[in-house]
């Protein structure tokens, strides 16, 4: 079936004209119609609309368009409900939005609809990009495709489930403190989060406006590399974008790393790493080193405060980004007898717990007498754990780590403790407060429930294309990438 295919595998069999992209279109949409309603990735998706791209793709294919010309020419792409489509609900896995339609597409949409692809769906979230297991949407719980009674992840686990079920060919999500990398490991996809200023945030709704990147999730690395050279690019509506030239991704997957240098931070090595995941990266390095890299043990002394650094900058952003939904200019709206009564209930029905309790913690640490203590110290901690990173890639090309603690976990397992929730992300977090690039691969599994278990790659500032280049090495000279769930029709 054309949408067990990698995109790369697709684009050939579009170009040979054995498959359709109206087939390849109809095949994702039967797979969603068979599983979704066990593993509830999607928020909603207009089949017409998809199959009607679809149609205009064998068009132009048929004209004589080519992938040289448009790489993601009739290929499904599913993106997460916190990313802008000219026409289409945005409801960033919320409330308070309500039945919000986007006037306008994000950068990254153009980019996709400049490249061809069928851009269909919404994947259910995290409210507000708020959590590690998509337990907190308003829209209900997604299930991971390997075990439906565990988490895919979050907060991108919509976008995740998706990929790993063959409902859509890719994905978009959206990664702040490693919701891509966490639930690609979780759900055995490759999850890739660009450097900060890589890809353009114009019309991506905010969380954290300094640490928020969007980025691919996708069958295999190759189709990561295509993706991202399709995103990428500096955009004048976004400020933070970085006027970086956008290398051929592709074309540096060579397979050869001999000579390389992959750091092994020694702080990562912790004691609440679960033995089968530290297991399988174990064996994953071993792999490297056979592969011809060189393995070095390095140093990033401030890791300790990476949770608590970023619950305090991500949370502050927060609390500022989310003051724009008041029941006033577009969304849900409680009457109230005066105004400060209308935000009060908006807000109070609006928002779900989790975001409500961000919220107030980011007010708390911006607050007058708090700030300098909190805010202020926080950035201060920010800039050390960057600087331990630019100073071990003056001695490493890459950084290898485990993507995540343990293996998928129950749902409802963490849900009364938050602080074991954000642990969660304990591998991932320092990556953004960086403002590096990461990235997640599937490196094995664990034995009973049989789960997938992710290894982290972390390269320098603008250096996904020699991050790629290591991911592909490994990948292609082992099988995780190509195992796939057992899903029955439901």
């Amino acid at each position: 079936m054309p949408n067990h295919l990698t995109l790369s595998g697709l684009a050939a069999s579009l170009a040979r004209r054995d498959v359709s992209a109206r087939e390849a279109t109809q095949a994702c949409l039967d797979q969603i119609a068979r599983v979704d309603g066990q593993i509830h990735a999607f928020i909603r998706h207009d089949g017409a609309d998809a199959l009607a791209q679809a149609d205009a793709a064998d068009l132009a294919l048929a004209a004589g368009a080519t992938h040289a010309q448009k790489p993601l020419l009739g290929i499904p792409i599913a993106i997460k409900d916190v990313l802008a489509v000219q026409g289409q609900p945005l409801q960033c896995g919320s409330k308070i939005l309500g039945e919000f339609v986007s006037p306008y597409d994000a950068t990254v949409i153009e980019k996709l609809k400049a490249a061809g692809a069928i851009v269909f769906g919404r994947l259910n979230m995290d409210e507000f990009a708020m959590g590690s297991s998509t337990e907190n949407s308003a829209f209900g719980v997604t299930r991971n495709p390997w075990d439906l009674s565990r988490i895919p992840g979050g907060s991108s686990g919509g976008s995740a489930a998706a990929v790993a079920a063959d409902e859509c060919l890719a994905s978009l999500g959206t990664d702040t403190g490693g919701s891509i990398r966490q639930p690609a490991a979780l759900c055995g996809c490759v999850g890739l989060k660009p450097t900060y200023g890589r890809v353009s945030r114009y019309g991506l709704v905010a969380f954290a406006s300094s640490l928020d990147q969007i980025g691919p999730f996708t069958k295999d690395v190759r189709d990561a590399a295509t993706l991202l050279g399709v995103m990428s690019g500096v955009d004048p509506r976004d400020s933070t974008s970085v006027p970086q030239p956008v290398p051929d991704y592709t074309a540096g997957l060579t397979g050869d790393i001999r000579g390389l240098k992959l750091g092994l931070p020694k702080e990562y090595l912790i004691g609440g790493l679960d033995p089968e995941v530290k297991a399988a990266v174990d064996a994953a390095v071993k792999h490297y080193a056979q592969l011809g890299a060189e393995i070095v043990e390095i140093s990033l002394p401030h890791t300790d405060y990476a949770i608590a650094t970023y619950y305090i900058i991500a949370t502050a952003e927060a609390s500022a980004n989310l003051a724009r939904f008041d029941g006033i200019r577009y969304g849900l709206r409680m009457e109230g007898s005066d105004p400060t009564e209308l935000y009060r209930r908006t807000r109070g029905a609006g928002f779900g717990a989790e975001v409500k309790r961000r919220i107030i913690l980011g007010t708390y640490v911006l607050s007058s007498g708090y700030h300098d203590a909190y805010y202020l110290r926080a950035q201060k901690v920010r800039t050390l754990i960057r600087n331990d990173f630019l100073k071990a890639f003056e001695t490493v090309d890459a950084i290898l780590t485990p993507t995540t603690p343990t293996a998928a976990f129950k749902i409802g397992e963490k849900s009364d403790d938050p602080l074991q929730m954000y642990l969660s992300d304990i591998f991932t977090i320092s990556c953004n407060l960086a403002g590096i690039c990461g990235m997640s691969l599937p490196c094995g599994f664990t034995q009973s429930p049989r789960l997938p278990i992710g290894l982290q790659l972390l390269g320098k500032p603008f250096g996904e294309e020699t991050l790629l280049k290591i991911a592909h090495a490994y990948e292609q000279s082992t099988g995780w990438h190509r195992e796939k769930p057992r899903l029955s029709p439901g």
